[in-house]
């Protein structure tokens, strides 16, 4: 995922950004190894976990801003 700035963007933008984050995790719940002991579900999870991190800091910004 590439680097945004949430700090230079509007409430728009932000919104935006935020249903975006929210339709990946979405994305990647259906894309959900069975395993969970696998190294490919060890990814997965990071990467759900890192979208979830963004989806915090975005909603903490637009608190900031409303």
């Amino acid at each position: 995922m590439e680097f945004v700035d949430i700090d230079e963007m509007t409430v728009e933008e932000l919104r935006e950004y935020l249903a975006a984050l929210r339709e990946r995790i979405a994305e990647l719940d259906e894309q959900e190894p069975a395993d969970m002991e696998s190294e490919e579900y060890e990814e997965w999870g990071e990467q759900h976990e890192e979208l979830e991190d963004l989806v915090d800091e975005v909603l903490d910004r637009l608190e900031d801003l409303t």
